[in-house]
């Protein structure tokens, strides 16, 4: 693989205005030598898409919910239901490994190339590195603070301290519904003296306004979740008010199992929610800087990834402009305008035009697709993968985050 020139293109998440970005060892540089991209004024460059929360291995299809007229009061009900649906039972026929590699091209898709899976790292430190995004190995967590907390990691003190040590977020789920103890969430958090800028919340549907401006004065960050929300109480967070009070937030999509197909449909759908429940607009470039700036200031990973300075980790995203304004683009991008994306400037997805970065010819280790009718590579084998799955499965099972029809079928 060479260095390499985007030109001509509109960069986004840049301070310095320009149409040239360069990529020299996996950083982002001014210019330099290497392979020159002319982007001919049609497309549109941004950073990397950042989803601070899912849950790799329950990405499956369809959503498993409350009966219909009926809501969640906790998580816990939930996952009863799961585990007793056709949906569990089918997604079973699968590995671990394949439903990892099968959300890690959900993320790649997407325009995903960093990502928070919600599982202790004794499940996941050993598939993490193997999936063609990064997935984040750098975090303390728990799973929820509440006596029906899975008891994730090395409990919450322990996880919160290893967290602060070593400069990582402390991620955990947080007043995800409505029983008593969902609602004291923020002073229980308090009361262990585990309540500042470390820790990045899940969904804090439950905040009341005193939790809200206790979260703001102690910089916390927000990761929210409104499909999932919507789906399983039929409530979302006081969005609004964490705004305005100055809360870091950024967007999750939660898993395929009860949240969105992935993260560019979560993005539309919780702008189509904020102006659903207070009927003004959620502006484009704020929801661009939760799933990127905001992200990596959440995984304490700013110094690296958000956005596209010079000497950033060269983590890109390619779209067709189909807007003039940048953010508007973001927001109304299907799959199949993503034109490249790159991780630590290693191509991982592109039209075919792109392979002047990987030496003009497809190296091993690449495949080709087809997606909206253009032949695209990429990274791994994802068609092999799809089909190996449906085999799996018994029939031919479509995932709505893979936007391609394996080749023969």
């Amino acid at each position: 693989m060479s260095d390499y020139v985007l030109k001509n293109g509109v960069l986004v998440g840049r301070k310095e205005p320009g149409k040239i970005l360069g990529v020299r060892e996996g950083k982002i540089v001014p210019s330099g030598p290497g392979c020159i991209i002319d982007l001919k004024g049609n497309s549109m460059v941004y950073p990397g898409l950042i989803n601070t929360h899912d849950h790799l291995q329950g990405n499956y299809r369809p959503p498993v919910g409350p009966k219909p007229g009926t809501f969640y009061l906790n998580w816990l009900p939930w996952d009863k239901d799961l585990k007793a649906s056709a949906t569990f039972k089918e997604r079973s026929r699968l590995s671990r490994d394949d439903l990892y590699h099968l959300s890690g091209y959900k993320c790649l898709f997407s325009g995903v190339t960093t990502v928070n899976d919600h599982f202790p790292q004794k499940f996941n430190a050993a598939i993490l590195p193997t999936l063609p995004i990064r997935a984040i190995l750098e975090y303390g967590l728990a799973h929820e603070a509440s006596s029906y907390d899975l008891k994730w990691g090395e409990g919450l003190e322990p996880e919160y301290k290893r967290a602060v040590k070593n400069n990582w977020p402390f991620i955990t789920h947080l007043s995800e519904g409505f029983d008593d103890e969902s609602m004291n969430g923020v002073n229980y958090l308090e009361s262990l003296k585990i309540f500042d800028s470390h820790c990045l919340l899940i969904h804090c549907i439950g905040f009341s306004d005193e939790d809200i401006k206790k979260a703001a004065a102690a910089g916390v960050s927000v990761s929210w979740c409104g499909f999932s929300n919507m789906f399983m109480f039929n409530v979302t967070c006081k969005i609004r008010k964490i705004l305005r009070a100055g809360i870091n937030v950024t967007i999750g999509t939660d898993s395929a199992a009860s949240g969105s197909a992935n993260l560019l449909e979560e993005m539309r759908y919780d702008r189509e929610l904020y102006r659903a429940m207070y009927g003004e607009d959620l502006p484009a470039k704020t929801i661009f800087q939760m799933v990127t700036a905001n992200a990596a200031r959440a995984f304490w990973m700013q110094d690296r990834i958000g956005d596209l300075e010079d000497g950033k980790l060269a983590d890109i995203l390619v779209l067709r402009a189909r807007r003039d304004d940048p953010y508007e683009n973001l927001l109304n991008a299907p799959m199949e305008d993503i034109e490249f994306l790159s991780l630590a400037g290693t191509p991982l997805y592109g039209e075919l035009r792109f392979l002047d970065i990987l030496d003009g010819k497809l190296p091993q280790g690449y495949t080709r697709i087809t997606v909206g009718g253009r032949p695209m590579f990429v990274k791994g084998d994802p068609a092999g993968l799809y089909k190996m799955a449906r085999k799996k499965i018994g029939f031919k099972k479509e995932l709505d985050f893979l936007p391609f029809e394996p080749d023969g079928e």
